[in-house]
């Protein structure tokens, strides 16, 4: 089957929609830190963790779905969307430009997130350990602060984050 333009919107819009709630449990997940609520954060961690695999593979079928939509324009199986959007009609075009921007914009505000999420857990982190350290002097050794000095790139957290170029 050729791939059209209307699969590749199609995909695109998937994305979004994806990022989109993926941003809406992030955004949640720093409520429940800041209301400590515990009970719903230890859930979302599982939810979040579905989430994210389920961006991924919307991602990679977008990744597939463009690259077979390259081969049909005669165009190199790797090309990125955006080099394709001038072999697309004109009418089309804004549209596929728009959704990959905010497929973009929607990956931006994710990494930055991810980020924010990462450092605040582990700084609770970091406080209920010093707090048991006072209650329980010797009994703890730190575990959260090297991850809290690497970037989160190197956990690999935000590999299904990548933006459409």
């Amino acid at each position: 089957m050729k791939t059209t333009w209307n699969i590749v919107a199609e995909c695109l819009r998937d994305e979004v929609q994806e990022y989109g709630g993926l941003l809406c449990l992030l955004e949640e997940q720093q409520e429940c830190v800041f209301n400590r609520d515990t009970g719903r954060l230890l859930q979302l961690a599982g939810v979040i963790n579905d989430a994210t695999k389920r961006a991924e593979d919307i991602r990679r079928r977008r990744e597939d779905c463009v690259s077979s939509f390259a081969s049909s324009l005669g165009c190199s199986s790797d090309a990125t969307l955006r080099s394709l959007l001038p072999c697309i009609e004109d009418p089309v075009r804004p549209l596929l430009e728009a959704l990959i921007d905010e497929v973009n914009v929607l990956i931006h505000r994710l990494r930055q997130i991810v980020r924010q999420n990462h450092l605040l857990l582990c700084r609770t982190f970091e406080l209920q350990q010093e707090l048991l350290r006072q209650v329980y002097p010797g009994a703890f050794a730190p575990t959260c602060s090297a991850l809290r000095s690497a970037p989160v790139a190197e956990t690999g957290s935000l590999a299904p984050f990548r933006v459409v170029s």
